[in-house]
């Protein structure tokens, strides 16, 4: 329903009053993207389908595309309904539309966070190995839950070190070829799959109504009968 709404708001809204709220407005659509939701990340991504809602990411689209990327991205990967797949490589082959160095830009600025990210995680276990070694001449360490050493015990309860080599490689322009390539033609496969699915949605109004309900509507009775009786009497 919000996002039904904020569409309807977005079709005839200006220019100028656009830019004011463009920021937290796509961070929230890059959340709904993320959702596990398939319904809300759908809905989300169809606002890419808007004519004039596309108009206004083109002429803005320096400050949305670094928002939307990072969800975008991930989610074309790890999103686990196909659907949404499609919808999202079809987000971003408009975006490399739009503005391919910044499409670049956008990529190689991703995968080197993620390369940062990787760095990060090879420091904290790095640490953990050192806060072991200190653990391991702790008199008191074999009193503290025999059996089993501190290294294992992190790998029970941390995080998992694995992260998709994909994500964490130093981008290189093969890279970003590559990148291309797949949006384009996961783009096309994607639309040509919501083209042949069939429509499953019902207007509200046709949706079957329960038994008990229907009986309960056919048997009330308007207080206005009885009120107007009794004023009769008077």
């Amino acid at each position: 329903m919000f996002l039904n709404e904020l569409e309807e708001i977005l079709d005839v809204i200006e220019p100028s009053e656009f830019m004011k709220v463009q920021e937290p407005l796509f961070r929230q659509l890059a959340k709904c993207v993320s959702s596990p939701h398939f319904q809300v990340a759908e809905r989300a991504l169809y606002y890419w389908n808007n004519e004039y809602i596309m108009s206004l990411i083109s002429d803005n689209v320096a400050k949305i595309l670094p928002i939307m990327f990072p969800a975008l991205y991930k989610n074309s990967k790890s999103h686990w309904n196909k659907t949404i797949h499609g919808l999202i490589y079809n987000a971003l082959k408009l975006f490399m539309e739009m503005n391919q160095k910044l499409f670049d830009d956008c990529t190689q600025q991703y995968k080197a966070e993620k390369q940062r990210e990787k760095f990060k995680l090879k420091e904290r276990e790095e640490i953990w190995l050192k806060i072991e070694e200190l653990a391991q001449k702790n008199p008191q360490i074999n009193k503290l839950r025999p059996g089993l050493r501190p290294q294992e015990e992190y790998l029970l309860h941390g995080d998992s070190p694995a992260v998709s080599s994909m994500e964490t490689e130093t981008p290189t322009v093969e890279d970003i070829q590559l990148l291309k390539k797949t949006v384009e033609s996961e783009a096309s496969q994607g639309m040509k799959d919501l083209k042949t699915e069939k429509v499953l949605t019902r207007r509200k109004s046709e949706l079957p109504q329960d038994v008990y309900t229907i009986k309960a509507l056919e048997a009330h009775k308007r207080a206005e009968e009885y009120l107007t009786a009794n004023q009769e009497a008077l």
